[in-house]
């Protein structure tokens, strides 16, 4: 049997794949597991959600299952997943739920479950979870049932939380933030006016349907054009959970994840703040930001994609910096977990601070030229072992050498598998691109 957790949860078409019975029994499942640390006392949950349609009927069987289970329920409504994290460890409870489905689109939610302090589960308690949803278990019953209530300030703790970790105000900045309609629609403009930034907001106006659609961090073109309309410094664009960041120059230039950590690592390491001079990557990273950071004297460990593997090798190695390509950045300071707002802010402190335009900070990674191919259809599950894939991998890397590289893997969230090249020129990226997922799709088809 496929396993249930994924890279970042539990996902799935919300209703079709992911059931309010599913939702019900696996956070009854979670309480069972996570609830044994609460001693004698009853322990305490806390439950956030982004803004998507399925998250009201969702949430309400996820607070049903673990009142049911004898767990005090604290709701906290709509706050980005970073905040939830945030407020597990900051209103001292036992582990937090967030529902979200992230980048991907309305039809789809998740459910995300922190530990206590806010720390994304390893592995082996996901999978006592997972045992724990097999197996029967008789619900609380009389005054053993778990209380709920609503937290109504949850935000504000968030804001005042990420204002507190923000080095430099914004005074003189006009920023463009663009909330994907998610999760951050709230939080994200209120926390840059108070920071002193002018701000203008877009995809502020959720209605439960248009997450994610055409706007946010993977729709940046929406961003692009407004920051140039506005005349604004830079632009910030957050996923619909808020847990990204990407961001846009006062030239309309994008500014993806690597270049983001590049500047971050630069400042953290002249103010003293880059632990052992260290960054945390994916094998996803650019070249460039290798190079960048070689340049500069900052160490690089490499991680599979995912952040909760950049978490990992963060927290063994005590390092305080690490993240993704896609804009997940941890700062691990301040957070247990990527997030997106803190990240613009940080981002945002340097340009003011620098007093220079974000697309000259940029300047101190240059990104060698690559390409993505998202290959759908396909049987994934495969992808690391067929022989005439591995075989195409191995020719392709051979005929690109020192001057590019060549990776193949299945996504974590999605049924594809993704082709990544990276070559001297865009054209010669995209041709061997192009050529590998040929070969995947006819392999894995």
């Amino acid at each position: 049997m496929a396993r249930l957790f994924g890279t970042d949860g539990v996902r799935g078409v919300a209703g079709r794949d992911l059931t309010a019975g599913l939702a019900l029994d696996l956070s009854a499942a979670a309480a069972r597991v996570l609830g044994r640390g609460a001693g004698t006392a009853r322990p305490t949950a806390v439950v956030g959600r982004d803004p998507r349609a399925s998250g009201e009927f969702l949430e309400a069987a996820v607070v049903a299952g673990l009142a049911g289970a004898g767990v005090d329920v604290v709701r906290l409504g709509v706050l980005p997943t970073p905040a939830v994290a945030h407020l597990t460890a900051e209103l001292d409870a036992d582990f937090g739920v967030m529902l979200s489905a992230s980048h991907n689109s309305a039809p789809d939610n998740g459910i995300k479950i922190f530990g206590r302090g806010g720390q994304k589960l390893p592995d082996a308690v996901e999978d006592e979870i997972e045992e724990a949803l097999a197996e029967p278990a008789e619900g609380a019953a009389g005054e053993d049932v778990g209380r709920v209530r609503d937290a109504g300030d949850g935000a504000e703790r968030y804001i005042a939380h990420v204002l507190a970790a923000t080095p430099h105000r914004l005074d003189g900045l006009k920023v463009v933030v663009d909330c994907a309609n998610g999760a951050a629609a709230r939080v994200a403009p209120e926390a840059l006016r108070r920071a002193g930034a002018e701000v203008v907001a877009i995809g502020d106006r959720p209605d439960g349907l248009n997450i994610n659609a055409g706007c946010g961090s993977t729709h940046l073109d929406a961003l692009r054009a407004a920051v140039v309309e506005h005349g604004a410094d830079a632009g910030v664009a957050h996923d619909g959970d808020a847990d990204r960041c990407l961001a846009v120059a006062g030239d309309g230039s994008v500014v993806d994840g690597d270049q983001i950590m590049a500047i971050l690592a630069l400042e953290m390491q002249e103010a003293g703040r880059l632990a052992a001079s260290t960054l945390v990557v994916t094998v996803m990273s650019n070249l460039g930001l290798k190079q960048a950071m070689a340049q500069a004297g900052i160490a690089l460990v490499e991680t599979p994609v995912g952040d909760r593997y950049v978490l990992e090798a963060m927290r063994q190695g005590s390092f305080s910096l690490g993240g993704e390509q896609s804009g997940h950045v941890v700062l691990l300071d301040h957070a247990t977990t990527g997030d997106g707002l803190l990240t613009g802010m940080q981002l945002l402190s340097a340009v003011a601070r620098r007093g220079l335009a974000l697309d000259e900070l940029a300047k101190s990674m240059v990104r060698l030229p690559q390409v993505l191919v998202n290959v759908r259809g396909v049987d994934k599950a495969r992808a690391a072992t067929d022989e005439g894939v591995a075989a195409a991998v191995a020719r392709a890397e051979s005929d690109l050498g020192e001057s590019g590289r060549v990776l193949l893997r299945p996504s974590g969230t999605e049924p594809m598998v993704r082709v990544m090249v990276e070559a001297p020129t865009q054209e010669r990226a995209a041709e061997v691109a192009d050529a590998l997922a040929a070969t995947v799709r006819e392999r894995l088809g």
